[in-house]
């Protein structure tokens, strides 16, 4: 991409109106809408950099008790470790001892950010536990907390219910 076109400022009016082109398209109203084929979400794997400090991060200052450390059957050596984050949902990790596989980039197609819906005074908690321990964090419309994990995976903790989004049901 050029330098000129990243200092373009956005249509605004031309974005939003993409979007009601992609709604009336697309989205159907609640009771229209076929059931998913899917179950839920098993799990979201990330990369870790190092194994133990991933652990103490998500287990001990976000406190999403780890549940299984296994050997990856696709790579042997590299570690396969879970966290629960709830309703029978797992957050994972690989390692990849041995391969240089860089610093977290934000690409096309790839993690943008994990949101992980808390209930609102573990919210609270959760955020004075990243205070505690150092971590960098915004605070965003009094529900939703931004950090980055200790490979730089963006981390949403958000308080709305599953299935809400600021008070929006988006389910």
């Amino acid at each position: 991409m050029s330098d000129n076109r990243r200092n373009e400022q956005p249509n605004h009016a031309a974005i939003e109106a993409e979007r009601g082109r992609l709604r009336e398209r697309h989205l159907r109203p609640g009771g229209e809408r076929p059931p998913s084929s899917a179950r839920g979400l098993h799990h979201t794997a990330l990369i870790s950099g190092d194994v133990e400090r991933t652990i103490r991060f998500y287990q001990d200052v976000l406190e999403f008790p780890l549940t299984e450390l296994i050997e990856n059957r696709d790579y042997p050596g590299s570690s396969h470790f879970f966290f629960d984050i709830g309703n029978r949902n797992l957050l994972a990790f690989f390692d990849f001892p041995g391969l240089d596989v860089g610093p977290y980039a934000e690409v096309l197609g790839g993690l943008h950010h994990v949101a992980i819906s808390v209930e609102p005074e573990r919210w609270t908690h959760l955020v004075d536990n990243l205070t505690k321990a150092g971590v960098e964090h915004v605070v965003h419309s009094g529900v939703s907390v931004y950090f980055r994990d200790p490979d730089g995976a963006r981390v949403e903790l958000i308080a709305d219910p599953l299935g809400e989004m600021y008070g929006d049901e988006v389910l």
